[in-house]
């Protein structure tokens, strides 16, 4: 699906509504307040790539606030990369500000509140995917949200021109390129959590248990697929003990045999998603992601998402509905299709 929404043929009077529903539709539910009193001017042109939404926002200077009202909603569950195009803008999540400069990149999760401010004329390339098939910890995303990543460092310089180039040509994608690029981009965010997320050892020794924690996921993360992976490999490998090791994930809220459980599940999740119908059995993937008993990785799989993983990848199969109409009076730029 690919689509144009702009204000240029829209009353003045009713330009900032439009861009509120513009901005709801294709992306998420926000509201957005002008830097200026002049009649808002703003264009949004977006693709569907499988299950990877890519947007390209061009407009005058504004506030996208995105609150606790709009992420109470039930839909609008997506880490989203920006990468700002030309212009400079400000992005604030968890505590962090991520200033912006033209080429930056900088990840944000749609599940929790945002405001994004670009107080000059700009254009930025928005990418959407859901949060399911995003194969990192949650707390990993929220260590790396609101951090502008430089296009020239660490994996960011790989990402960085790929989805500029995907930004300017995913309309030109045939769906089974799309499908597979979209798994391109959910790898390479991963790629770019995980680098940032872990980052390098902190040197002052009080940070000493946060280090060997941050060894630990990283170890779990390269061993998921060992059926063998276990808190007793796990703190044999480290020279610690068992129970030195469980207090290192005291904090986290968790025991580290349920973060292993939840890393495999992810993954698992991820790759049902990605594969469809042409992908391998239910029992491969779990096999291949550390379950050895189907049986029990079924339980645990519908105890975490709430349906069967072949409920799982039937849904992913299903068309999504098709957007809601713009309101009428407001016609969108048509787009080739």
């Amino acid at each position: 699906m690919n689509a144009v929404l702009s204000t240029a043929c829209v009353p003045d009077g009713d330009k900032l509504d439009y861009w509120n529903r513009a901005l709801t539709r294709t992306l998420v539910p926000q509201a957005v307040t002008p830097w200026s009193r002049e009649p808002f001017s703003g264009r949004i042109t977006s693709h569907r790539l499988g299950y990877l939404g890519v947007s390209t926002i061009e407009a005058d200077p504004q506030r996208m606030s995105r609150t606790h009202r709009h992420t109470a909603q039930p839909d609008g569950e997506f880490v989203t990369i920006g990468v700002q195009d030309s212009g400079r803008g400000r992005l604030a999540q968890d505590g962090r500000t991520a200033h912006l400069a033209p080429g930056e990149l900088v990840v944000y999760d749609t599940t929790r509140p945002y405001t994004l401010d670009q107080p000059e004329p700009f254009r930025l390339h928005v990418f959407q995917l859901p949060r399911r098939v995003v194969g990192v910890p949650e707390a990993d995303v929220h260590r790396v949200t609101a951090t502008a990543l430089p296009p020239d460092e660490g994996v960011a310089g790989m990402v960085a021109p790929f989805l500029t180039a995907l930004a300017t040509t995913a309309a030109q994608c045939s769906p089974s390129v799309g499908e597979q690029l979209a798994g391109t981009v959910s790898d390479l965010l991963a790629t770019l959590i995980r680098e940032q997320a872990t980052g390098p050892e902190p040197t002052d020794p009080g940070s000493s248990g946060r280090a060997m924690a941050l060894r630990v996921r990283g170890y779990v993360n390269q061993h998921l697929t060992d059926p063998d992976l276990s808190p007793q490999t796990i703190a044999a490998h480290h020279h610690i003990s068992i129970r030195y090791l469980h207090k290192l994930f005291e904090g986290e809220g968790t025991t580290i045999s349920r973060w292993i459980q939840q890393r495999r599940l992810e993954e698992c999740g991820r790759e049902l998603t990605r594969r469809g119908r042409a992908g391998p059995t239910v029992s491969s993937v779990a096999q291949r992601w550390g379950f050895v008993n189907p049986a029990h990785f079924s339980r645990v799989f519908r105890t975490a998402y709430g349906m069967s993983p072949r409920e799982w990848r039937s849904a992913t199969l299903t068309p999504a509905p098709s957007a809601a109409p713009v309101p009428s009076g407001r016609t969108p730029v048509p787009a080739d299709r």
